[in-house]
């Protein structure tokens, strides 16, 4: 008697942190500024993509923010996959949790001067927020031309997670969820917070538990749904020892030296 092997087909959504940027070789808080990728970060997209293509995706549909370093991600993504073609739509909501008056500060220093400990909220606390920026700060990203399709009173000064999730979420739900409704394969290049955020939603971790989350640059990680939108598993591509390795380094980021 023959066995009945079912062929059917989950549905599948690819959350990508963006490769290395600038801002993270240079253990800087970057949040909303637009830095471009290292030349590891480039490297790092590639690695991606030959992991997305043995594993056979092939997406027909694509979500990522207004940021460069996530836009030049995906890009090289999609182009290594021969899938340039599809429809990419861009969004300020799945950029990077904004660090407020942290922007452009390195890490460790901040940790010297303020403790790890205080270091560690900034970064992972979910409801914890940064001082803001002042509102005629050149940092401030209200008089960017980028944002001018956005309500001056949705661009942060400041965010904590918990910010992040109630600007993101919306997205997921009125946005990429729909997306799945429509295809079978879909990839998401955005950034730590912004998909972290997604994270939290989707595997019910509870606000203390996401401070332990550390998103590694450029590992697909991917989830799957039922038919009926489902969340069914999730699991990273690529190698154990790397991801590792990545998720730790994300972890060392805010240790004083």
């Amino acid at each position: 008697m023959y066995q009945v092997v079912n062929l059917h087909i989950m549905k599948k959504v690819v959350l990508l942190r963006h490769g290395e940027s600038a801002w993270n070789q240079e253990n800087r808080f970057t949040g909303w500024t637009d830095v471009d990728l290292t030349a590891a970060g480039v490297a790092e997209a590639h690695d991606a993509a030959k992991q997305l293509l043995y594993n056979d995706f092939r997406f027909t549909y694509a979500h990522t923010s207004y940021l460069k370093r996530a836009i030049k991600t995906l890009n090289t993504v999609l182009e290594d996959m021969d899938l340039l073609q599809i429809p990419v739509v861009k969004s300020w909501r799945l950029n990077e949790k904004h660090y407020g008056m942290l922007q452009g500060l390195n890490k460790a220093e901040t940790a010297e001067k303020y403790g790890e400990a205080q270091v560690k909220i900034w970064r992972r606390s979910y409801d914890i927020a940064p001082d803001a920026i002042p509102a005629d700060d050149t940092r401030n990203t209200r008089n960017d031309p980028k944002y001018a399709d956005v309500p001056q009173d949705l661009i942060p000064l400041t965010e904590s997670l918990k910010d992040c999730v109630a600007r993101a979420l919306p997205y997921w739900n009125e946005a990429i969820l729909p997306s799945l409704k429509i295809h079978d394969q879909i990839i998401v290049a955005a950034h730590g917070n912004s998909l972290r955020a997604i994270i939290k939603y989707l595997k019910k971790i509870s606000d203390a538990d996401i401070a332990s989350l550390n998103l590694p640059t450029a590992m697909p990680y991917v989830f799957e749904f039922d038919d009926n939108l489902n969340f069914v598993k999730d699991y990273f591509l690529g190698d154990p020892e790397e991801l590792k390795r990545r998720m730790e380094a994300v972890a060392n980021q805010g240790k004083a030296k």
